[in-house]
């Protein structure tokens, strides 16, 4: 775009309240656009339905809303597939539905990302279908291509995370192209300068249209190796972050396909223009990394690159108090200037109360827990209500993944199924449509919405929680560190200021009384989530925590 465009778009609200580092105690809540809320009656969500819940999303609590990509696509992996940067999909509306939602999420004190996949197209781009036209076209350099080595095989050893061989042969080029998702991913060469300015000029057109930030997919995938060099296997005890052990991914080092060093002098790049425009955001989703905490640091160095990385640490199987403590403190030690965001779903992993086996009624206690650590937090749509993993049968299946590692791996359909509002409702009042892209599962409708008005619910509770943390200084602001507790205990003080507040939680199905060296503290919330505190003849303090319960209070000794 043009330096002609107006860089201070919507800078009424970016500058409302006067605080750029808003996104540091935010919650941002992930909404999956095909799943929200259908209001065409085709059985997919739009835009529209998003708008439509906004009010939801303010009652709610949560401060920002990162939208999944709703930019003009085939679909084959669902709008990470992108054919046109500046279009949207008129499955999901158009750009007057998308400035009606910026309109009324602002009004409502929301900030609005969106989830910019750079690292790669749809091979329905224009840009793809010019460069594999030839050798010595204009673009014929703007994605990865190579010549096959002597034998004909592909030029390297890497592997796409979907399956197979990162490289596919073009018969026209008589090349190899590099695709690090499905093969009609191909990846952008951010070798070529053209590349880069042309993805910065993507990102000031949505900043220009009022978007408070972006999302980057996959933000560590952006630069290859020049020298294309194979990559080594994994150690002994080395693991792949955020990659399943079952894909033979797992089974390479990923050291010259991703996390190339050149991709920070891009986010340098791309800082820069972000910092041109008031009160914006970014942050980045770093996969398939050996260390999380040193590239968590590394992408998000305060004022240079992002301005917070997103972990998978979190979205493993592993669930216990020393492993939660341990996940924070070593980003704690790696982090330097950089900022952590916390997230235990997405779009892409088991719904957390499936993963880590607890009851739907603990999903509170896993959002409070979330909330409460120090970082950045994002919620999936549904953790709210506590909604399962859905079983989708395979004729039913979507995913491309999933379907293409039946039934050792189900894929990703099961955390995308709709989202259920109104339970004596067709499609759970999610579509009026007959059928909906994806099954509605039967186990969520005694968790619709319309199902959890009572103050006891996950939702109410939930909503409790969120908007009382808004009031909690202590909680957005504050240091961070832990204090010993028995097993199935996580507990850790926040401070800020002068305040000092114990946060004590507890991680499974037994009640527990918890012994503390505090003998003053002024416990908040007592009467919503059913915890107490007890003086011990000043010589310290008990907390008593129901199952699956949450314990707050200002530590006054």
């Amino acid at each position: 775009m043009s330096d002609s465009h107006d860089k201070n778009s919507n800078k009424e609200f970016r500058q409302l309240g006067g605080d750029s580092d808003w996104w540091r105690s935010a919650v941002v809540y992930q909404i999956y656009p095909r799943s929200y809320l259908d209001t065409t009656g085709d059985g997919v969500g739009d835009l529209a339905g998003i708008s439509q819940k906004l009010d939801y999303l303010a009652e709610l609590g949560v401060d920002a809303v990162w939208i999944s990509p709703f930019f003009t696509s085939p679909m084959k992996d669902f709008g990470y597939d992108v054919s046109d940067y500046r279009g949207i999909d008129p499955m999901f509306g158009s750009h007057e539905d998308f400035a009606l939602l910026l309109e009324k999420a602002h009004s409502l004190g929301i900030r609005i990302l969106i989830d910019l996949v750079l690292s790669h197209t749809s091979d329905q781009h224009e840009w793809w279908q010019t460069s594999k036209q030839s050798r010595d076209n204009e673009k014929a350099d703007w994605y990865v291509w190579a010549d096959p080595k002597k034998d004909g095989s592909p030029p390297t050893n890497w592997l796409s995370i979907f399956g197979g061989s990162a490289w596919e042969w073009d018969a026209v080029r008589r090349q190899y192209f590099l695709h690090n998702f499905l093969t009609c991913q191909p990846d952008l060469n951010f070798h070529n300068m053209d590349v880069q300015d042309a993805l910065l000029d993507v990102t000031r057109f949505w900043l220009d249209l009022g978007v408070d930030g972006f999302r980057l997919d996959t933000a560590n995938m952006y630069f290859h190796d020049a020298e294309l060099r194979d990559n080594p296997p994994v150690a002994e005890g080395m693991v792949v972050n955020g990659i399943d052990p079952a894909n033979p991914y797992a089974m390479q080092e990923p050291k010259y396909n991703i996390s190339r060093p050149e991709t920070l002098g891009f986010m340098e790049r791309f800082r820069a223009v972000l910092d041109e425009y008031p009160a914006v955001t970014s942050v980045g989703e770093l996969g398939a990394v050996v260390d999380m905490y040193t590239t968590v640091a590394a992408y998000t160095e305060a004022g240079k690159r992002l301005h917070m990385g997103y972990s998978f640490d979190f979205m493993t199987h592993t669930y216990n108090a020393p492993h939660i403590r341990s996940v924070v403190e070593r980003m704690q030690q790696h982090i330097g200037s950089g900022w952590p965001c916390w997230a235990f779903s997405n779009h892409d992993v088991e719904r957390v109360v499936s993963r880590w086996g607890v009851p739907c009624e603990a999903a509170t206690m896993l959002t409070a827990l979330s909330t409460s650590l120090a970082g950045t937090a994002c919620m999936y749509q549904g953790e709210e209500l506590g909604l399962p993993e859905a079983e989708v049968a395979f004729e039913d299946l979507q995913d491309p993944f999933g379907i293409r590692f039946w039934p050792g791996y189900k894929g990703r359909d099961g955390c995308r199924t709709p989202m259920p509002w109104q339970a004596d409702e067709s499609l759970a009042g999610f579509s009026s449509a007959e059928r909906s892209w994806l099954p509605v599962s039967e186990a969520h409708l005694p968790l619709a919405v319309s199902e959890q008005q009572s103050d006891d619910s996950v939702l109410q509770r939930t909503r409790h929680f969120l908007q009382w943390r808004k009031q909690q200084p202590t909680l957005l602001k504050g240091d961070i560190h832990f204090i010993d507790a028995p097993e199935g205990l996580l507990a850790f003080v926040r401070e800020y200021e002068q305040e000092k507040l114990l946060c004590v939680f507890q991680l499974d199905g037994k009640a527990s009384r918890f012994d503390t060296d505090f003998s003053g503290v002024v416990q908040l919330n007592n009467e919503f989530f059913g915890s107490e505190f007890f003086d011990n003849d000043s010589l310290g303090g008990t907390c008593v925590l129901p199952a699956y319960g949450m314990f707050f209070g200002i530590i006054t000794d």
